[in-house]
């Protein structure tokens, strides 16, 4: 029996994660790709991926939220076997703590990421 990979949404603000949806697919996911988080927030409510990994970054200017992400968390939160990764600058530490303290995120990891710490994540959600 032949068993549906699974899907997997990347999320990518920034271009130097732009390598890594050929490393997931690597590993086995059926990948979508999104630039925008708008557009992925859309994306989520269709697909209901299995996994999503997004990057996370904080701007002081935002006015009534502390990330860029809390949408797309949000969006995500019914989907209880939807696994989220979040990658994040190591000085934004501080308002992602806050962000987890309200919304469900499973992993995280500060970049610049490797590919076997992604690695080391995705394989034990397969």
């Amino acid at each position: 029996m032949t068993t549906k990979p699974k899907s997997l949404l990347a999320v990518i603000e920034f271009i130097t994660h732009g390598r890594l949806p050929d490393l997931y697919k690597q590993l086995g996911f059926e990948v979508t790709t999104e630039w925008r988080v708008r557009k992925a927030v859309s994306l989520v409510r269709k697909l209901k991926p299995d996994v999503i990994v997004a990057d996370f970054y904080f701007q002081s200017d935002f006015r009534d939220r502390l990330s860029n992400l809390e949408s797309l968390l949000a969006t995500a939160q019914p989907f209880k076997d939807t696994r989220i990764l979040v990658l994040y600058d190591p000085q934004d530490t501080h308002a992602l703590d806050r962000v987890r303290q309200r919304m469900h995120i499973d992993a995280v990891l500060p970049t610049p990421v490797s590919d076997e710490a992604i690695k080391a994540v995705l394989s034990e959600w397969l």
